[in-house]
C-alpha cells in the first residue's frame, strides 16, 4: 500500500488537475444539470410554484462566504454564520444559484419542508459514497476494480477536489420509511468497507458516512478554491438495490445479518398489525412519535470531554455532529452547545496535516444542524461508527436500570459479608487528587505529593480534573449520580 499523500495546496491543485484529465481520457463529464437530472428525473420534484402537486423536493445547503475563500476556507462568514437552505424544485433552476459557491451539499434525497431530517425524508434516489485518500495509484484502482466487478461499477465519479464521491443512482427511488432507512444504512456501512480498501485509499481507516449524508454540490467550488470545482463523470448505469447486496462478502456472516435485517424491513402493515397491536395503535392510527428518555446531562459532558481528547481527523465533523445529538437529548440549550462546539473549532483545525483539510466553521454549522428533536434516537452504534471511538455497552443482563441497581447493591453486600471485597475499594489516582484538594484547597502539589505518596506527574495530571459522575466499571458505562459533594 502506498503512504498517504500529503501535499501543499499547490501540489493537491495539480493533483486535481491529473485526475480530471485521467477521468477525461475514458469517462464522459457532464454538467450539473445533467448530473442532477439524471439523479432526480423530471417529475420527482414539485413544479415550481405548483403546491397542489404535494410532492417533496430537493434541499441544498449552504454556507456562503463573503470575499471569496483561500483554500476552501470561507474568509468571512455572512450574518450568524447558520446554513441557507435552498428549495429544489423540479425544474432545477435553483442549481444556477449554486454553482460557484464556497460551500454547499446536496444529498441525493428528497423532502417534504425544509428540514433535512429522517422523519421528513421521502425518497432515496441513490447511494452516495466519500473516499478519501485518492491519489492516482488509487483513482486507477477505484476504476480498475469496478471494471473488474470486484466492486459495484459507480453511475458518477465524481473528483471532490482531494478525493472521490461515488454515487450509485438507484433503478427505483426507495421510499424512506423508517424501516428502510435502517436497512439502507446498514448496506451503506457495509458497501463503506468494500470500497474503502488498501488499493483505493491510502488512509487505513474507512471513514463512515450516515444515510442522510449530504456532499458538495456538482459545480461548486471543491476545498481547494475557486477555480477547482467538483466534477462529474457518468461511468455506469443506474444499478438494482438487490444487485449491491451480492458484494457484501457472505464467509463472515455479514450479508446474512443485511438479509435478516431486510427481512423485517419487508413486513406487511397487516401482519405487522396482528404481531403488534400495540405499537400500530400508537404509530399508525394515532400518529405518535417514537418515545425516548430524557438523560442527565452528565452524558453531555461525558460527551464533550470525549470529543476534545480522542477524536481524530476524518472524524471531527461527527464528533460536533453527535456533541449536537446528545445535547438536543440532554437538554442543552442551544447557546451553551453553540459555545462548546466553537470552542473545539480551533483545536480541531489545528489537527489538520493537510492545508486542504483545514476544519472550518462551515463545519461546525453543518454539524450543528443536528441540533434537532428528529434524531435524538440517533443509534450508538451509528455514532461510534461515525466517531471513530468506541461506545461500550451497559451490561445489565436485559434487567431495567433500577432492578439492576438493587441487584449489584445485594451482590457487594453478600461479597462484603462473606469478606470477599471492603466495601468501596481503592480510590483511583484522580479521585485521591480530587479529595485531597477537596480537604487542603490552598495546598501545593509538593504537599500532595507528600501527603499521598502520588508521583508528581500523577498529580499534575490530575490537578484540574475532577472525577467524572458518569464513570466506567468492567469496561461499561455506569451512572455515577451527582458525584461528591
Amino acid at each position: 500500500m502506498s503512504s498517504e499523500f500529503r501535499g501543499t495546496v499547490a501540489e493537491y491543485q495539480a493533483l486535481y488537475i491529473e485526475k480530471n484529465a485521467h477521468l477525461d481520457q475514458f469517462l464522459e463529464q457532464v454538467t450539473p444539470y445533467e448530473f442532477y437530472r439524471e439523479i432526480f428525473p423530471e417529475g420527482s420534484f414539485e413544479r415550481k410554484g405548483h403546491y397542489e402537486d404535494g410532492r417533496p423536493n430537493g434541499i441544498a445547503v449552504s454556507l456562503p462566504g463573503k470575499g471569496g475563500s483561500v483554500n476552501g476556507i470561507a474568509l468571512e462568514i455572512e450574518g450568524d454564520g447558520k446554513a441557507k437552505r435552498y428549495i429544489i424544485t423540479d425544474d432545477l433552476e435553483k442549481l444556477d444559484e449554486l454553482i460557484d459557491t464556497d460551500f454547499t451539499i446536496m444529498a441525493p434525497i428528497s423532502y417534504y419542508g425544509r428540514k433535512r431530517s429522517g422523519k421528513m425524508a421521502r425518497f432515496l434516489y441513490a447511494l452516495a459514497f466519500d473516499l478519501d485518500g485518492v491519489g492516482m495509484p488509487q483513482l486507477r484502482d477505484v476504476l480498475h476494480q469496478m471494471n473488474k466487478d470486484i466492486l459495484p461499477k459507480a453511475s458518477f465519479v465524481v473528483n471532490s477536489g482531494t478525493g472521490l464521491h461515488l454515487y450509485y443512482i438507484l433503478s427505483e427511488p426507495v421510499p424512506m420509511y423508517p424501516q428502510n432507512q435502517h436497512y439502507l444504512k446498514e448496506l451503506k456501512y457495509s458497501l463503506t468497507r468494500q470500497i474503502w480498501n488498501r488499493f483505493t485509499s491510502s488512509i487505513k481507516q474507512p471513514q463512515m458516512q450516515g444515510l442522510m449524508q449530504g456532499f458538495r454540490v456538482v459545480g461548486s467550488w471543491s476545498k481547494l478554491g475557486k477555480g477547482y470545482p467538483v466534477v462529474a463523470y457518468r461511468f455506469g448505469g443506474r444499478v438494482e438495490l438487490d444487485d449491491l447486496l451480492d458484494y457484501i462478502p457472505a464467509s463472515n456472516g455479514e450479508r446474512q445479518k443485511l438479509q435478516g435485517i431486510l427481512r423485517k424491513t419487508t413486513m406487511p402493515l397487516a401482519e405487522a398489525k396482528a404481531k403488534y397491536p400495540d405499537w400500530y395503535e400508537r404509530r399508525v392510527v394515532k400518529g405518535e412519535r417514537r418515545g425516548r428518555w430524557t438523560v442527565k446531562r452528565d452524558l453531555y459532558d461525558w460527551w464533550l470531554r470525549r470529543i476534545r481528547d480522542e477524536i481524530r481527523v476524518g472524524h471531527r465533523y461527527h464528533g460536533v455532529m453527535t456533541l449536537a445529538i446528545y445535547a438536543k437529548k440532554c437538554g442543552i440549550e442551544e447557546d451553551e452547545l453553540r459555545q462548546d462546539a466553537y470552542s473545539l473549532l480551533l483545536p480541531y483545525d489545528e489537527m489538520s496535516i493537510e492545508e486542504v483539510n483545514r476544519f472550518t466553521r462551515e463545519d461546525v454549522e453543518a454539524a450543528l444542524s443536528m441540533f434537532n428533536e428528529d434524531y435524538v434516537t440517533f443509534p450508538r452504534d451509528d455514532i461510534a461508527r461515525l466517531s471513530g471511538m468506541t461506545m461500550p455497552v451497559n451490561k445489565r443482563n436485559w434487567r431495567k436500570r433500577g432492578l439492576h441497581i438493587q441487584f449489584m447493591n445485594l451482590n457487594r453486600q453478600f461479597k462484603v459479608a462473606s469478606g470477599e471485597c471492603t466495601n468501596g475499594g481503592r480510590p483511583s489516582a484522580q479521585e485521591q487528587v480530587y479529595q485531597w484538594r477537596r480537604q487542603h484547597p490552598n495546598r501545593r502539589k509538593a504537599d500532595c505529593h507528600r501527603d499521598t505518596g502520588l508521583d508528581p506527574k500523577t498529580i499534575r495530571k490530575w490537578w484540574d480534573c475532577p472525577p467524572t459522575p458518569l464513570r466506567f466499571e468492567d469496561g461499561y458505562m455506569a451512572d455515577g449520580g451527582s458525584g461528591p459533594g
